[in-house]
Order: structure tokens, then C-alpha cells, then sequence
């Protein structure tokens, strides 16, 4: 049986290359931009893709969550959660206070912004961290790369500092995209939706987000996303606990689609930690305990 081709932001030792060597059972195809990785998950050269969609310091990758949104029709099947640990490297003999420019992926460094202002460097975008790496181990200049412990191995670099971060417990959420299939729920699931308005009214949010809580279905994350079609034109990308097999969930995705809103589905997947599901089973007994209450109410009615 052929292996799933899955892409990942490459090239070599990149953090989404340490995420994908988790999944089981792959072939793992390095790719040089998210775009390039997203568009060919849609167009069928890639089975699968996993891309970054969130870090712990900088918050959402716009690229991923805008090519999810707007670009490509395809459906979050996992999520793996990775810890982010951040060094600055470089080529052995060249000493720290001899760097005059750092290179990276623009969220590491963000995500090293109070380290690299101490240091006093130029810092210059590449497309990955471990492209940023590969650049100062082919380069004659004093350069230096805020890339994994892993692309310094591959690419022989050597640690001038380690644990460059500016906060501790820095990790990055990825998310394994695909074309057609929905995971199978686990009672432990998300499940993250955009929601698209007709016209700009008040109390529209308002209205959406009571949906949720009218079913007690709590919401992870909510963040608004420029539409791209004029200023003040936004849409709003929901996560939820819940999977859209839960009666409760397809309840409220058919009430917002009919009476609110145009939904698209970005998928239900299993999550990562042990809150969704202890979240639902309080729930879940809240639910029953007010049922058997309502229960003992009208069983006084009078016939």
C-alpha cells in the first residue's frame, strides 16, 4: 500500500518538518512556501498537508488561516501541538559578536523580537526556518540563523545561544489539511467554521455567538478576518468544542446557516489535551440533570 504524500513547510530540520515525522506511516514532501503547499494538497499532487496555523507568542499564521479561508475548499483532519525552542546559529569560528545580520521565518523572529534587539543585527525574512539555516551555512558572510536544534545538525551549524524565545512554554499548533474526509469523532474533537455575513448589522456577532451558548457549546477561539472584498468587510473564524456528528453541533451549524450566516466548514478533528472532553461530559450532565428537573415539573401538571 502506497504511503499518503504529506507536505510540510520545508526544507529539511523546519519545525513543521519535526511536527510531520510524528504522523505514522507518510511520505513526507518538503515544500518552499505555504502557498505552494496548500495549492497542491487542492490539486491533488500532495494527499495531505500540514501547515502551521497558530503559535503560543505571535497567535495565528495569517497564510495558513487566509489560504484555509479564502483560497482552497479543503478540511482539517488533526492537530498537533509541538514545543517551539528557538536558538541562534551559526558557522563554527564565527563568534556572537561577530554577527551583524540574523535570518528566519518572519514568526521566529517575532517570537525572538527582545533577544535579537539586545544583540543589535539586522534581521532578514527567509521562507522557513530551516531555509534560514541552509542560507547562513552556505554564506561567507557573518551571518547567522534563528532556526531548531535539528536544522543546525543538518546543515552543520554550531549554537551561539540557546533558548532564545522572549517567553517560555512557546509552542506552535499545526493542523493536517486534506480534501474531502472528515475525521471520525473521539468524543475529544474541535470542530472550526467561518462565518461569512450578508450585510453589516447590529448585534450580528451578538447574535451568532449566541447560538453557542444557547446549546452550551463553548468556543475556543474567535478572531475576525478581512474579507479582502473593502475595508471593513470582515468575516469570523470560529473553533468550538464538538464535532459536526454531535447532534448539538449540526443543530447549531443548521440554525446559523438558515437564520444568520454562510458557513464553511473547515473541519472536526481530534484535539490535543484533555479539556474539550472533560468540558463536554460537564456538559453533557449538566444537560441531564436539568432534563430530569424540567421532567419533574410537568409531571405536576394537572391533567
Amino acid at each position: 500500500m502506497a504511503l499518503a504524500r504529506v507536505g510540510y513547510l520545508g526544507p529539511e530540520g523546519s519545525f513543521s518538518h519535526e511536527a510531520v515525522v510524528t504522523i505514522d506511516n507518510v511520505d513526507a514532501v518538503a515544500c518552499d512556501s505555504l502557498t505552494d503547499l496548500l495549492g497542491a494538497v487542492a490539486d491533488g499532487t500532495l494527499d495531505q498537508g500540514l501547515v502551521p496555523l497558530e503559535n503560543a507568542i505571535e497567535g495565528t499564521v495569517s497564510a495558513t488561516i487566509d489560504g484555509l479561508v479564502f483560497d482552497h475548499d479543503l478540511v482539517i483532519e488533526r492537530e498537533i501541538v509541538i514545543p517551539i525552542r528557538l536558538h541562534l546559529l551559526a558557522r563554527s569560528g564565527l563568534t556572537i559578536g561577530e554577527v551583524t545580520t540574523v535570518r528566519s521565518y518572519v514568526h521566529a523572529l517575532a517570537q525572538c523580537r527582545s533577544f535579537l534587539h539586545r544583540l543589535g543585527v539586522t534581521v532578514e525574512q527567509t521562507t522557513s526556518t530551516s531555509q534560514a539555516a541552509r542560507e547562513v551555512a552556505e554564506s561567507s558572510e557573518p551571518l547567522a540563523a534563528v532556526a531548531s536544534a535539528l536544522a543546525g545538525r543538518l546543515f552543520g551549524l554550531v549554537e551561539l545561544a540557546a533558548d532564545i524565545e522572549d517567553h517560555p512554554g512557546n509552542v506552535t499548533r499545526f493542523v493536517l489539511v486534506g480534501r474531502d474526509s472528515v475525521a471520525a469523532p473521539t468524543g475529544h474533537d474541535r470542530t472550526t467554521i467561518v462565518c461569512f455575513q450578508d450585510a453589516d448589522r447590529p448585534g450580528s456577532l451578538y447574535a451568532i455567538l449566541g447560538r453557542f451558548a444557547a446549546r452550551d457549546i463553548n468556543l475556543t477561539k474567535l478572531e475576525s478576518r478581512p474579507t479582502k472584498l473593502g475595508l471593513g468587510d470582515y468575516c469570523f473564524v470560529i473553533e468550538f468544542e464538538g464535532h459536526v456528528a454531535d447532534d448539538v453541533v449540526a443543530d447549531c451549524l443548521v440554525d446559523l446557516q438558515a437564520h444568520l450566516t454562510r458557513v464553511k466548514f473547515l473541519g472536526s478533528y481530534p484535539v490535543t489535551g484533555d479539556e474539550a472532553s472533560d468540558r463536554r461530559e460537564e456538559v453533557v450532565e449538566a444537560r441531564r440533570s436539568a432534563a430530569e428537573w424540567i421532567r419533574g415539573v410537568r409531571s405536576r401538571i394537572r391533567p
